[in-house]
Order: structure tokens, then sequence, then C-alpha cells
């Protein structure tokens, strides 16, 4: 076993020479044991350190708006930064990989808190069927399977539905994301999340509104709880 893993190394050092393995954040040589991100820049990564406090910017988004027992978010989404690039690679060049790495990296700091440590079940925000084939993956059940191997939580990504296909919250006000996603949501089976603390999963937090929407559905099932977690907030 150790001659074959040695002639796989050096198969895959042979290989790098002429197709190198750069860090998606700084473009530099990956490592052998750095799969998408290099440890450099995966610890220089702005963390919000948000899971710590609930009086954080993310849970007061959504204060007087509905019941959310905690939300957080990972880094801190800088304009032109590190974290627009990851999270652009990975919702628009199909490196969706980067999605799981960095929560599985962010699930190891939540795994810590105990504001989390009664979820039941890990949900990502879903795609309308439409964008999903167009896309070809959902970023945010790729940030939820990492989260879901480093909480150790089971995840569930058909019972939310997106059952209306909406347009682009890029550049609406917050009373236009609301109205965008107000009834796009629905439930499959609501038996699945009766009882249950579901952590709502999303790249990217800006007014809410997409959360929100999916919570409300979320919370008119018996005796649930949502939690939110982004990878990133605006």
């Amino acid at each position: 076993m150790k001659a074959y893993n040695k002639i796989i190394n050096l198969i895959d050092d042979f290989t790098g020479i002429f197709y190198p393995r750069l860090c998606v954040a700084c473009n530099e040589n990956l490592h052998r044991h750095e799969d998408y991100i290099c440890l450099n820049c995966l610890y220089a990564l702005p963390k919000t350190n948000f899971h710590l406090t609930e009086d954080n910017p993310v849970n007061k988004l959504f204060w007087g708006r509905i019941k959310i027992n905690n939300a957080t978010s990972f880094l801190h989404f800088d304009k032109g930064g590190k974290v627009q690039s990851l999270i652009h690679q990975l919702k628009y060049k199909g490196v969706k990989e980067i999605g799981y790495d960095l929560g599985n990296y962010f699930g190891s700091y939540l795994v810590e808190s105990d504001n989390y440590s009664s979820v039941d079940i890990i949900v990502p925000v879903p795609l309308h069927i439409d964008k999903l084939k167009a896309r070809g993956y959902n970023q945010s059940n790729w940030i939820a399977k990492g989260l879901s191997h480093s909480m150790k939580k089971p995840l569930d990504n058909t019972n939310l539905l997106r059952v209306k296909f909406t347009e682009t919250q890029t550049k609406k006000t917050r009373i236009e994301r609301w109205e965008n996603v107000k009834s796009v949501f629905g439930i499959y089976k609501p038996s699945l999340f009766k009882n249950k603390h579901i952590l709502l999963v999303d790249d990217v937090v800006t007014t809410g509104s997409t959360l929100e929407a999916c919570s409300q559905k979320i919370l008119e099932i018996e005796n649930t709880k949502v939690s939110i977690a982004t990878l990133a907030k605006a």
C-alpha cells in the first residue's frame, strides 16, 4: 500500500507540472493535502464570529419580522475581495466544491456553539427547477452538504420547494425582494419537519427576504423552529 501511494503521489506531482492545481482565492499552487482553497487563504478569510452572540447583524435583520431562533453568517462579504471571488466561482463558474469545503469549515465552528446544538435537520434554500437545470446544481445545497458533514446532522434538500420561478434579487430594493419571493416556496411533506429545529442555509444574505419567506413557510408547521446560516453577509 505504501508503494502504491508513493506511485500515486509521484504521478500527481508529475501531472502538476503541466496542469497545476491553483487556489481559487489567490491563484497560487495548491499543496497535495489542499483541495480548492489553500490553507493560507482559508485561515485568512474574514470570519464574522456572529455565531458567538445573538446580538449580531444577521439576527437583527429578522427582528420584528419573523421569529428566528438564531441567525449567523460565516464571512464578511467585501466587494472586490476574496469572499466575493469565491462566491462568484461557486455560483457562476461551476466550482461547486467550494461550497462543500467552506460549509464543512463553517460547520466546525457552529458545532461548538450551544445556539446550534439542538438543530435537527439542515435544509438549503432551494432553486426553481428551471434555474437548477440551467446551472446544474444548487450552490446552497453544496454549502449545506459541508455543514451536514462537520455538524453530523442530516441534510434534507427535497422537502422545501421553490414552486414559482422568480427574477434575480441582485438589483432589487428590500421591499421589491420581499414582493418577489413572498409566495414562491412550499413544503412537500410537512410531517417531516414537524417538531424539528431546522437550520436553513443560503450562500449570501443581504436583506433576508428570501430566508424570511422560506422560514415563514417552515414555521407554519406545528412546533417547528428555524435557525439560519449563510456563508456570507453582504
